[in-house]
């Protein structure tokens, strides 16, 4: 393996960290804030962090788009992104970042198999790794037991439908425009579709999730205010009796981290990664959301779990082993 390749891969693996940690930022910044306004301020954070890489690209002379064409293609991407993190992050009310982690991942298996409806060829690892992901998902979630299915893990995979449906459309449109500048368009829309949720929807959310099934709700999840009661309470709100870091960190993470910088180093990196490589390490990220959650928020990781997680990664890998196996992406010194 060449340098440049071994370089793409420690900043894969870096990304894949970012983003697995990321989901301990968006479940405990539900302690704080709504789960609308959580998304729209990190990521409007994650679209102003972009500017200044968009601003030296230019100066590359990199070929520009019609700013027609950039709002309606951020428009398009965004709207999916919204209702997928949107979906992401209420089911974090009720399952664990662990588990958030690897139903997100789901996608992997997901993506070529929807690859079906667009006429691409689907061949046996994809429906092998599909029956491994389902299998897995069982036991992460029912942890054996079909009465017991936890509705967070439903709502989470409802979102990789989602988070695939914007896989699709984001290969689709990188091809007419600067990926950068999409991604900064797309997470400001989202962004701003999440604010506007917080204001008409917020104030719902946590009079559902307490009714749907308040036993799986874990105790701090829902003491936030939403955001109109924020406001209106000003300095009387709930977060003027909170740490400004306890606020400020999963924010900047959620933003700055796992927008922003993961998305600039995924960029960078697969440049020179070998497809094979990046499959494999990227589809770490739930490996990573698993330890942070463990870790962090001291989540318990039972024996019916660790299966789980064991047979939804192996999913995601049997998918792609059409490219893993591909013996000439292999880069020698």
């Amino acid at each position: 393996m060449n340098k440049r390749a071994l370089r793409a891969d420690i900043l894969l693996l870096l990304t894949a960290c970012i983003w697995g940690f990321g989901f301990v930022a968006q479940r405990s910044g539900m302690q704080y804030i709504g789960p609308f306004a959580f998304n729209g301020i990190r990521f409007i954070l994650g679209s102003l962090s972009l500017l200044p890489l968009i601003f030296y690209r230019k100066k590359q002379n990199r070929k520009r788009s019609s700013p027609k064409r950039i709002i309606l293609y951020s428009l398009t991407a965004g709207s999916c992104l919204f209702i997928a993190v949107s979906l992401q992050q209420l089911g974090l009310i009720f399952t664990t970042a662990g588990n958030a982690g690897f139903i997100t991942g789901l996608y992997v298996v997901l993506v070529p198999a929807a690859g079906i409806f667009l006429g691409r060829k689907t061949g046996i690892p994809t429906w092998l790794g599909a029956a491994f992901a389902l299998a897995g998902l069982y036991f992460l979630s029912a942890a054996g037991h079909l009465d017991k299915i936890n509705p967070g893990d439903i709502v989470i995979a409802v979102s990789a439908l989602f988070w695939t449906a914007h896989v699709l459309i984001i290969d689709a449109l990188v091809q007419k425009i600067d990926p950068i500048v999409l991604s900064s368009g797309q997470f400001a829309c989202c962004g701003l579709f999440a604010l506007a949720a917080a204001f008409i929807l917020e104030p719902l959310v946590g009079v559902w999730a307490d009714t749907l099934i308040p036993q799986s709700v874990p105790g701090g999840l829902l003491d936030w205010q939403s955001l109109p009661e924020i406001i209106a309470a000003g300095k009387n709100s709930i977060l003027m009796t909170i740490p400004a870091m306890d606020i400020l960190i999963p924010i900047l993470y959620g933003g700055l981290g796992s927008v922003g910088i993961a998305y600039t180093l995924q960029a960078t990196a697969q440049r020179d990664a070998p497809p094979a490589h990046a499959t494999i390490i990227m589809s770490l990220e739930g490996c990573f959301a698993a330890a942070g959650g463990a870790l962090l928020l001291h989540e318990h990781l039972s024996s019916w779990t660790i299966l789980g997680f064991i047979l939804m990664l192996g999913g995601m890998l049997i998918t792609q082993w059409d490219v893993i196996a591909k013996p000439h992406e292999t880069i020698h010194q």
